[in-house]
């Protein structure tokens, strides 16, 4: 039998895909017998996130603590990091891994800065896309992949979600000096079965975080441009929060379409599937979402933009897959809408993607990084 590790994540904003990656994996690994806890920002999250964490609290015999983590570096890092750091080194962790550019930041440095105090932690990095998608020809670029590279000589393991994910390190960033690993995103069993459509669901879903990143103004243009294709107006919900969301009910205002879309806080994504026939992700940029994985699992019909990892759920050329413009997502949504029992049978198949994408493929590949980190 493996022995039992004490295990850290640590990340900065407690919402979105690294927020569902975490809980998936501290409850695979405190199932495998593991003693966990989690380190976040405790400015970021809503009423949402509070009951998730509430929910997971009594499992984590490490505990779950929350402290002022700024999204950019700054004068108040300095303060923010030192709190962190005395946050972790009272948890005294075998495993300290960080998800995204700031826990991954945090992870490492505290991680060496532990192993200067002549204590064993092996020391992860999932970057989940994170500064990977600056523009490697911009001054913040430059900046940031010259600290990942710096950075790396501190890193014993790093994993990857995506191979999309792997090949822009390669790019921006160099070549890994260190192990690293594809370890795909996974869902547990329950996720796989089906949800059925709500009699009174609308034409379209959008579910994600409300930032131009992840493309609510492209839904919300081709929302229009799709109405008049099809001469009807198309009935839409979003679900979600972020900061740019005054934008979005701005631009459905001057659109005249706000008795045709529908805005609401954020839900489980299995409740919100249920509100719409068809899902959509207009994503400028992606490591390997969650929600298209839940979709598909529960056997939802959607349309995704071919970024980051998508294609590798979907397979290359899926006729599913647009690039992040309104024009192609209007066009597709005619498609869709014109044929919805023919568009559903062009998705992946729920067998495949269980073999794929499960939560316990994920867990058992990372223990494994974990382990062989801790022997290095």
């Amino acid at each position: 039998m493996a022995a039992h590790l004490r295990i850290v994540h640590c990340f900065r904003s407690p919402v979105g895909g690294i927020f569902r990656h975490v809980r998936d994996l501290t409850e695979a690994q405190v199932a495998a017998g593991h003693s966990v806890g989690i380190v976040c920002d405790s400015t970021s999250g809503g009423d949402y996130e509070e009951r998730l964490f509430k929910a997971m609290e009594e499992s984590l015999a490490l505990g779950i603590h929350r402290t002022p983590m700024q999204r950019h570096i700054g004068p108040g890092d300095m303060t923010a990091a030192w709190r962190t750091y005395r946050i972790i080194k009272e948890l005294r962790p075998d495993v300290l891994h960080g998800h995204g550019a700031k826990g991954g930041a945090y992870a490492r440095l505290f991680g060496s800065l532990l192993r200067v105090s002549r204590y064993r932690v092996a020391r992860l990095y999932s970057p989940h896309g994170g500064s990977l998608h600056y523009d490697e020809t911009t001054a913040t670029g430059k900046l940031f992949f010259a600290l990942e590279r710096f950075m790396a000589r501190f890193t014993d393991c790093l994993l990857f979600v995506s191979d999309y994910e792997r090949r822009t390190y390669r790019r921006k960033v160099g070549e890994p000096p260190v192990p690293n690993t594809l370890v795909y995103n996974g869902l547990r069993a329950a996720e796989f079965e089906p949800v059925g459509t709500a009699a009174d669901a609308a034409d379209l879903l959008y579910i994600g975080m409300m930032r131009d990143l992840k493309g609510p103004d492209i839904f919300i243009d081709a929302l229009t441009q799709a109405g008049s294709e099809i001469g009807r107006p198309l009935s839409a919900v979003m679900v979600g929060d972020g900061d740019d969301l005054p934008r979005y009910h701005a631009q459905v205002e001057r659109l005249g379409l706000k008795s045709h879309v529908r805005f609401l806080p954020p839900m489980p994504a299995r409740e919100a599937f249920a509100l719409a026939g068809l899902i959509v992700v207009p994503s400028r940029a992606e490591a390997m979402p969650y929600i298209v994985l839940e979709a598909l699992a529960a056997g939802r019909p959607m349309i995704a933009t071919a970024v980051g990892g998508i294609p590798e759920i979907f397979g290359e050329g899926s006729p599913a897959l647009i690039r992040p413009d309104a024009d192609q997502l209007a066009e597709r949504l005619g498609t869709a809408l014109n044929d919805p029992d023919a568009y559903r049978k062009l998705m992946p198949q729920g067998g495949e993607l269980r073999a794929r994408f499960g939560a316990d493929v994920m867990a058992a590949e990372i223990e494994k990084a974990y382990f062989a980190a801790l022997r290095g």
